[in-house]
């Protein structure tokens, strides 16, 4: 049959027993067609993804003496390629050299390809550049194909990804060296691989020259991009493109929208996210559940758990089922929340749906219990969860580990671990950790040992937490030498100690008086490359301080701040608060004053806690200037300032400047309080201005406020003086 017969006839072909009876009449044939012919037909069949038949049709055809030529063996190692067996596809190609036929790019491409679907995408890129070396010239196929698979590389660790996205990049390079034209669907491939390796503006650059060589860009180049922008927090960049992208006419797909949502959601933008979401809606795209949980999940994660209910209601308003991820999201949010009667009724709500909890969905609720304090609550939850078949796993076991430990009740928490290791689930270094810690923290140290023996012994190494609990336990009974040889174990073991370690000893050698010795600790952190953070500073300039060294803790609150490490205010304040409770009022004024000196932005706190000690320690003018400073700084003292001014006031028996003051404090915008009103009533009971305290008790009753014991005490103690009621 001649070559253009068949070739007529294979075009007519609608469904296999039409191409079946072709072939069942061609091998009868005598003499049979070429192998031309028979080629053709069997590309035919290999269009309709019949691949096994064609693999049983080519042995066939053997069997009754038609030879194979390259391009018969080529389909036939295609088909093996796509049935997922490329060895065997390697097998033809041995037989195709054995019997003196050369591979062509074609052959070789689809080898390349099939081993790349089955992940084995080394092996591919080898037989690739093996190729090149043997004169084989590549095409786009060959290439792209190459370039796909470095892509798509399957389960493989970030490691592994990151080189094989640089690898692409380099053979994307050489394409045109090899005279290989770039097409958009390679071109996209490099966008995504430089957008992956985080340099998106290397991807703007190959977007460039798209575009100068007359490719558009198409919805998977600008999603790729707006992705890649958004991996790198650079969100209102991505928002502008996408905008950009619509403008030009390019409708963005499901990809587009959900990734300019997630990177809103991931940088905190909620408010922008849930406009976003709006405007989905607008442009008549409906969001999918994805894009819904991305939101509901970011509003529970911001405690904005009403806005996340109401926009639950509204998915299912719309008809879109539920799935296990907001409701998850939902649980977790109330829990945050304190609302567990709430995730309880939820998740019955769930089930109800049909939506079966998972272990994560469980797991959440008995962490809310524990943490709740709740633990007979979590352990019923837990006994319901292997009722419904729901295998606890180590999280599970290592939340009632950790509740029962924090409870103080180790034997409960033992019990637990038994249970777990029953069911053949064993600890891993977080339960024997929680374990360490909980022995340590009820002194029994020696025990704690025992544990990490333990832990060792089952080849479970002990990590920095394990050790970081040790080391303070050592510190806490003074035993410096312990803490430094557990030290020592650690970088043995291969564990480096951390920030954390290192505040636990320079807080012991503090504590002790070692000052220097705690000095050098820090300089030994930073030849380790380990920063000092504020716990260190702030543990350094205690210890200074107490040892009299004020003016070198100053000075190192300067080195501090030059370092860009910048204290928080909360920590100031408690560090001044220290120095007035220990009667150190002198080394809080000058600590304070080397802050103001620093440049440090201080905000009322500071200023109050200052205050209060010159009050108490009876130097009310130089606390009247400080108080009067806030106002020059641009700040507005709060209750509590106002308060400590008006008791020290008091208590110098000023109480007409006291009483205006109190007057005063509604032109700064702070109304008095309970507080206020029971400092200046008790101040005029004692002075003996009766009526005015009872004016006043009067009009803080009116607003609401109570009397406190010891006003109520002084105005009982003065009727019984007066021998009647005063105020009749």
């Amino acid at each position: 049959m001649p070559v253009g017969g068949l070739q007529k006839k294979h075009d007519r072909f609608h469904n296999l027993n039409g191409a079946l009876s072709l072939f069942n009449k061609m091998i009868d044939e005598c003499p049979k067609p070429s192998i031309v012919e028979f080629s053709i037909l069997l590309q035919a069949i290999v269009r309709m993804k019949h691949y096994a038949l064609v693999v049983f049709l080519g042995s066939q055809m053997e069997l009754r003496g038609v030879s194979h030529n390259a391009y018969s063996f080529t389909i036939l190692i295609n088909c093996f390629c796509h049935l997922g067996k490329v060895d065997f596809g390697f097998s033809v190609l041995g037989k195709m050299l054995k019997l003196g036929f050369e591979p062509n790019v074609v052959t070789l491409s689809t080898l390349i390809n099939g081993l790349c679907n089955q992940s084995r995408v080394s092996q591919a890129v080898n037989l690739f550049y093996e190729m090149i070396e043997k004169g084989y010239r590549p095409d786009s196929f060959a290439c792209n194909t190459v370039l796909n698979g470095l892509c798509k590389s399957g389960n493989t660790g970030r490691a592994v990804r990151m080189k094989h996205y640089a690898l692409a990049v380099s053979l994307g390079s050489q394409m045109e060296l090899w005279g290989v034209s770039h097409d958009a669907h390679s071109f996209n491939i490099l966008i995504n691989c430089f957008c992956q390796l985080g340099k998106v503006d290397f991807g703007f650059s190959v977007l460039g020259k798209m575009l100068k060589l007359g490719f558009e860009p198409d919805v998977v180049t600008l999603s790729t991009l707006i992705n890649g922008l958004c991996n790198q927090n650079k969100v209102s960049q991505a928002a502008s493109l996408f905008d950009e992208m619509i403008k030009k006419g390019c409708r963005p797909d499901s990809v587009a929208y959900n990734t300019v949502l997630n990177g809103l959601c991931k940088t905190g933008n909620t408010g922008r996210a849930v406009k976003f979401l709006r405007m989905m809606n607008e442009r008549g795209f409906e969001p999918n559940i994805r894009a819904y949980s991305t939101l509901i999940d970011c509003l529970c994660k911001n405690g904005l758990l009403n806005e996340a209910v109401d926009l639950f209601s509204e998915v299912n308003v719309k008809g879109i089922r539920p799935n296990i991820v907001i409701y998850n999201c939902l649980i977790h949010g109330m829990c945050n929340s304190g609302q567990q009667h709430e995730a309880t009724k939820l998740l019955n709500e769930m089930v109800g749906n049909n939506v079966s909890p998972d272990i994560f969905t469980y797991n959440i609720l008995i962490d809310a219990h524990c943490k709740e304090g709740t633990i007979l609550e979590a352990v019923s939850i837990f006994n319901a969860m292997r009722k419904q078949g729901i295998k606890p796993d180590v999280v599970t076991y290592n939340i009632l580990v950790d509740a029962w430990c924090k409870e103080r009740l180790i034997s409960e928490s033992l019990d637990v671990v038994h249970t777990m290791r029953k069911q053949g689930i064993e600890p891993d270094v977080v339960t024997y950790s929680t374990l360490v810690d909980a022995h340590c923290k009820e002194g029994r140290v020696s025990e704690a040992e025992d544990i990490v023996d333990t832990m060792r012994k089952e080849g479970i190494e002990p990590d920095v937490v394990t050790y970081n609990i040790l080391v303070d336990a050592y510190c806490k009974e003074r035993s410096i030498s312990k803490a430094v040889d557990t030290i020592a174990t650690m970088r043995k073991q291969g564990v480096e100690p951390d920030v954390v370690t290192y505040n636990i000893f320079i807080n012991a050698l503090c504590k002790n008086g070692m000052v220097s010795e705690a000095e050098c600790i820090v300089d030994t952190m930073r030849k380790q490359c380990i920063e000092p953070n504020f716990v260190t500073y702030r543990t350094l300039m205690l210890g200074m301080c107490e040892l009299g060294r004020v003016s070198t803790a100053c000075e190192l609150l300067r080195k501090m701040l030059t370092s860009g490490e910048v204290p928080d205010l909360m920590t100031i304040s408690i560090l001044l608060d220290d120095f007035c409770k220990r009667g150190k009022l002198d080394e809080a004024l000058e600590f304070f004053q080397a802050m103001r000196n620093s440049g440090l932005k201080l905000d009322t706190d500071p200023y109050s806690v200052v205050i209060d000690g010159l009050c108490k320690a009876g130097q009310i003018e130089v606390a009247k200037e400080l108080f009067h400073e806030l106002s020059v700084n641009g700040l507005k003292p709060n209750v509590y300032t106002y308060d400590i001014v008006i008791n020290g006031l008091c208590k110098e028996g000023l109480l007409d400047e006291a009483y205006q003051l109190f007057r005063t404090m509604g032109d700064n915008d702070c109304l008095p309080v309970g507080c206020c009103y029971n400092v200046m009533i008790q101040a005029f009971l004692r002075n003996s201005y009766t009526s005015k305290a009872t004016e006043l008790l009067t009009e803080m009753v009116g607003k609401g406020f109570c009397a406190e014991i010891c006003t109520a005490t002084l105005f009982v103690d003065l009727i019984l003086q007066s021998n009647e009621s005063i105020l009749i």
